[in-house]
C-alpha cells in the first residue's frame, strides 16, 4: 500500500519524506479558505506527490459550498476531491442527505475527477443511511492497524493514526501509478501542448477611485459591486446594482478577504474597505485572466 497525510493549516511545514499522497484542506462552509493552501500544494507538488484536497463539510448551502470548494481548491487534472463529514466546532453536522447531495454537486463541477467521502466509524455506522460515498470511501479508524479499517464497505484510504501532529493515511494500491490510473492523472503524452507565449498586452486594472468607503454613495459602488459579481464573491443582479458602498458590497469584500486575506487591513479584521491593492488584485481576477 501507499501512504499519506492529510494536512491543514495546522501543519505549516509537513513533513513529506516517505509520502505518496498530501491531502490538503482547501476550504470549510461557505467562507473559510485555507490561507496556506497554495503554499502547502507547491511543497507537495515540487516534491512530486500526487495531490488531493477536502472540504470541510457544514449543514445546509450545498451548491454554495462546493462552488466554494472547487474555487479554493482549482484542482489540476488527475487530482482527488474529497468531502470531510464530522461534527462541526458548533456540535452541528451536516446530514447524511447533505453529504450526498455535496458529492454529486462536486462530481457534476468537476466530472472528470475522483470525488470521494471521509468520515470516522461512528459517522459511517451511525448517521449514514446511503453507503453513497462517490468514488470511494476514506475512513477515519484510528484503533485499526494501518490497512486494516473496521468497516465492510470497500474503501480507498484509511486514516490510521497521527505522527508528529500530522494524521497519516495508507491508500489502497500496491503502488503510485496505481493510484495514477485510478485518479486518471494524465500521462505525458496526454499533456496539452504549452501555451504560447500571449502577444497581447497584459490586463491592467482601473485606477482605484479616490475616496471609495464603506458607507459612501461618491464614488458609485458599481464598478466593484460588478467586479466582485464576476470574480465570484457577491451574487447580485444589474438591476441591484447601487451607487453605495452598503452592506451587500461590504459582505462580498469580506468574501473576498477570506479567499485572499493578504488584501484585509492589517489590525482590521472586520474592516471591509477594499484599498488600492485590493481593489487592483480583484479586477485582474475578474477581468485579467483569458
Amino acid at each position: 500500500m501507499i501512504t499519506a497525510i492529510d494536512i491543514s493549516s495546522l501543519q505549516p511545514h509537513p513533513d513529506m519524506d516517505g509520502v505518496d499522497v498530501v491531502i490538503i484542506k482547501a476550504s470549510e462552509g461557505r467562507t473559510y479558505a485555507n490561507p496556506l493552501r497554495n503554499e502547502q500544494e507547491k511543497a507537495a507538488r515540487g516534491a512530486h506527490k500526487q495531490v488531493a484536497w477536502y472540504h470541510f463539510l457544514w449543514p445546509g448551502n450545498i451548491q454554495a459550498q462546493a462552488e466554494w470548494f472547487v474555487r479554493c481548491a482549482d484542482p489540476q487534472p488527475g487530482d482527488v476531491l474529497a468531502c470531510d463529514w464530522e461534527t462541526t466546532t458548533a456540535h452541528t453536522a451536516a446530514t447524511c442527505a447533505d453529504k450526498d447531495a455535496f458529492l454529486a454537486a462536486v462530481k457534476n463541477l468537476c466530472p472528470r475527477l475522483r470525488v470521494i467521502l471521509y468520515c470516522n466509524l461512528d459517522f459511517w455506522k451511525r448517521h449514514d443511511t446511503t453507503s453513497k460515498c462517490g468514488d470511494g470511501l476514506w475512513i477515519a479508524d484510528p484503533g485499526a492497524s494501518p490497512g486494516k479499517p473496521r468497516v465492510k464497505h470497500p474503501w480507498v484510504i484509511h486514516q490510521y493514526g497521527i505522527r508528529h501532529g500530522t494524521d497519516v493515511d495508507v491508500c489502497n494500491f500496491a503502488t503510485v501509478q496505481a493510484w495514477k490510473d485510478w485518479a486518471g492523472v494524465p500521462k505525458p503524452a496526454d499533456e496539452p501542448p504549452k501555451p504560447k507565449p500571449p502577444t497581447s498586452k497584459p490586463y491592467m486594472p482601473p485606477s482605484f477611485p479616490a475616496g471609495l468607503a464603506p458607507g459612501k454613495s461618491k464614488p458609485t459602488a458599481k464598478p466593484l459591486q460588478k467586479a466582485l459579481r464576476t470574480a465570484g464573491f457577491m451574487h447580485i443582479t444589474d438591476a441591484d446594482l447601487s451607487d453605495t458602498y452598503g452592506p451587500r458590497t461590504q459582505a462580498g469584500v469580506s468574501r473576498f478577504f477570506d479567499a485572499h486575506p493578504q488584501f484585509r487591513s492589517q489590525g482590521k479584521p472586520h474592516d471591509a474597505a477594499i484599498g488600492p491593492r485590493g481593489w487592483a488584485f480583484l479586477f485582474t481576477l475578474a477581468y485579467g485572466r483569458k
